[in-house]
């Protein structure tokens, strides 16, 4: 792929100071954010995998006693000393 831009002659510099050809500084930049792009993205999760993340959220939940009709303070506090 070729691809031509106007190079700001800051970013000239920049890679003159790291002893670098300006090409091989712009491929560095540019991997630089690829990577740290490929670190942040995660991959979408399938329909199976959202299931069993799901089902594995809810495996207990036949243990969570029910709430009472009423919440009082009494109730919040019931297991405190």
């Amino acid at each position: 792929m070729v691809v031509t831009v106007n190079i700001p002659d800051e970013l000239a510099a920049q890679a003159k100071a790291r002893g670098l050809s300006l090409e091989s500084y712009v491929q560095e930049i540019l991997a630089q954010q690829l990577a740290a792009h490929a670190v942040e993205t995660r991959p979408l999760r399938t329909p199976e995998e959202i299931r069993a993340w799901l089902d594995s959220l809810a495996q207990f939940s036949d243990k969570i006693p029910p709430l009472p009709d009423t919440i009082s303070r009494e109730w919040i506090y019931q297991d405190h000393d």
